[in-house]
């Protein structure tokens, strides 16, 4: 068995990153109230992060960078009838592929109907003023409703995904999230996780931050 470094360490922050924070979006936007000012910050979290993630699909670790997603039809069935090679496992398998574009996209764009969003209560989207109201009032329907509910099953069925992999008697996929390393059969590529590396990634969620930061302040 070969131990390979995959997943750099500002992939697995983001990871964990992003869990807790969609967690907190989830409780504060149901508890609401004064819970509303955690939601939407919380809310630029998650829009940063996810922006990081975006920019470090290119620039990341190996098998943190989009060209290592397994996303042909072929590969997915593959490893549905396992038979899939070890160096497809070695990152994200072909359905984990599919399912962080997914997660990705939903947040992306929950977040973005939440910046115009108004519950015509106390609580309204920095970008309400800049959208007409016909937007403003589809946002909120979408945020308060499908939306919700589409994260709220996209993370329920990763949760399953992950119990499925454990019943198939894969090797499990959290521990590798955690410390960054994977025992596989062969040798594959390692990613980049040296200290230039995580600066770089310190630059791109700084860039990513003031993004976010004056797209909310246009609202001002």
């Amino acid at each position: 068995m070969f131990t390979v470094r995959i997943w750099d360490l500002p992939t697995r922050l983001f990871h964990w990153s992003l869990a807790l924070s969609v967690l907190g979006l989830v409780i504060t936007g149901n508890v609401g109230g004064n819970a509303m000012v955690w939601h939407f910050r919380l809310g630029y979290a998650v829009l940063t992060l996810v922006l990081f993630r975006l920019i470090w699909g290119f620039v990341g670790g190996h098998w943190s960078r989009w060209a290592s997603l397994s996303l042909h039809p072929r590969q997915v069935l593959a490893y549905v009838q396992s038979r899939s090679t070890s160096r497809i496992q070695a990152g994200h398998n072909p359905l984990g592929s599919w399912s962080i574009l997914a997660m990705l996209f939903f947040l992306l764009f929950q977040v973005s109907t939440g910046l115009i969003s108004d519950d015509e209560i106390a609580n309204a989207g920095p970008l309400t003023a800049l959208v007409s109201g016909s937007w403003v009032s589809w946002a909120s329907a979408w945020h308060k409703n499908w939306g919700k509910l589409i994260i709220v099953l996209l993370v329920v069925t990763h949760l399953l995904a992950l119990l499925w992999h454990r019943f198939k008697q894969h090797p499990p996929l959290l521990p590798a999230m955690l410390h960054g390393d994977k025992s596989l059969p062969e040798p594959v590529p390692a990613s980049k996780d040296h200290l230039r590396h995580r600066l770089l990634a310190c630059l791109v969620l700084g860039l990513a931050a003031l993004f976010v930061g004056g797209l909310i302040s246009l609202g001002n």
